[in-house]
């Protein structure tokens, strides 16, 4: 089966103005490399959450979690890279704050021709694409082994939290509570909550609240599957359940919500 192609576009473009798509804690199937143009905001990458600004690189391999809330006027764009392309990458998530004028001009020049391809496509545009991020791998794997951005040592609270993460893309679907995440990983509740509170700022239930949600709001714009499918797949005891935990948080009900994506909804529905 071939490969969906690499897709660079602008943060705004890529999230089509949805916030939540950024903001709610979630995994892709592809690697993200995001690169941010202006302003400053947070991120969650690793099981834990830093400062994020200007000039800073973000490294996302597949299905790992993370999150990105920038400020309003804060600019970024994003290359989407399959998984399984030839194009090398590396394997642990990585944030770099850039200070390097030569480093920082050569990735916006990258950015700058790769988004030339995508405005202006003309014959094997792919593969012109290919080649540009093949460079931009290159690009990150120098800047990576620059002793100025090796990663700091976690202490025991973000090991923790970053294990809790990657269970949390593993079994998110099957129902477990947050209880059973930390039985899972041999310590109780109570000190589960408190290394993601010391290393996210958000407890456990939090993270694994998000990354349903975001589950949730995905399958209902994207898809036509039936609610209460959609609430069986998520771990739901029952679609009135699901229903609670969606106007809870949403401020809607499942049916509203799917009806309120509008032309958004039906064209991401065809693209399925």
């Amino acid at each position: 089966m071939s490969l969906p192609p690499i897709h660079v576009s602008t943060l705004s473009q890529w999230t089509g103005g949805q916030d939540w798509r950024l903001t709610l804690a979630h995994d892709r199937p592809a690697h993200l490399l995001i690169w941010i143009t202006r302003g400053q905001g947070r991120l969650l990458l690793n099981g834990t959450r830093r400062g994020v600004g200007t000039n800073n690189a973000i490294s996302v391999p597949p299905h790992t979690l993370f999150a990105l809330d920038l400020g309003r006027q804060s600019m970024g764009q994003v290359v989407v890279i399959p998984d399984g392309t030839d194009v090398r990458l590396p394997t642990g998530p990585r944030q770099l704050r850039l200070r390097d004028n030569t480093a920082i001009s050569e990735l916006a020049a990258l950015f700058e021709v790769a988004q030339r391809e995508v405005s202006h496509p003309r014959p094997l545009s792919q593969d012109a694409m290919d080649a540009h991020v093949a460079l931009m791998s290159v690009w990150l794997r120098r800047q990576i082994a620059e002793p100025e951005h090796l990663p700091l040592a976690m202490n025991a609270a973000a090991r923790l939290s970053a294990a809790f993460c990657a269970r949390v893309v593993d079994h998110h679907r099957e129902g477990l509570s947050m209880a059973d995440h930390a039985a899972a990983l041999d310590v109780t509740p109570t000190h589960l909550t408190r290394a993601c509170k010391a290393a996210t700022g958000k407890t456990a239930a939090d993270l694994l609240t998000e990354r349903v949600l975001y589950a949730a709001r995905v399958a209902l714009i994207e898809t036509t599957v039936p609610v209460q499918d959609v609430a069986r797949h998520l771990g739901f005891g029952s679609a009135a359940y699901f229903t609670r935990f969606m106007q809870q948080h949403t401020g809607q009900t499942p049916t509203a919500l799917r009806r309120s994506a509008g032309p958004e909804g039906n064209t991401l529905r065809r693209q399925n």
